[in-house]
């Protein structure tokens, strides 16, 4: 599951392609199916989201929820893909991007009625 926030007058316009941008990552670097996209958007008014100096109003914050299993270089590809990919398409500077990748193990997962770690059929592999 991946939680984006920013300024909602700068968020709102771009996050059907935002999403769909970081998608695309994911499938690319990830192997994700196009199925598995869940994206949650919170666009916040400016006085309820502080932000470090030296960033502008498009300042984006982006955390990914994954099970662990995914290498650390895995990981850094990710990241450096949608840093390229967001400033390529959407025009988001790498200075106004934060991305986090927050992981948990297959058993802290739930969905569907069971947790990760019991679910055989996946259409993608979590250890790559």
């Amino acid at each position: 599951m991946i939680v984006v926030y920013g300024i909602k007058e700068n968020l709102n316009p771009i996050k059907a392609k935002l999403s769909d941008v970081i998608h695309s990552c994911m499938q690319s670097v990830l192997g994700l199916p196009e199925d598995k996209r869940a994206h949650r958007f919170v666009p916040l008014d400016k006085k309820n989201f502080y932000y470090p100096d030296g960033r502008s109003d498009a300042y984006t914050v982006i955390e990914i929820n994954m099970m662990a299993g995914r290498q650390p270089e895995t990981q850094k590809k990710l990241i450096k893909a949608m840093f390229r990919e967001l400033e390529g398409q959407l025009s988001l500077l790498p200075i106004d991007v934060e991305i986090t990748i927050q992981e948990q193990q297959p058993y802290q997962w739930g969905f569907r009625g069971m947790t990760g770690d019991e679910a055989k059929d996946l259409k993608y592999k979590v250890n790559v």
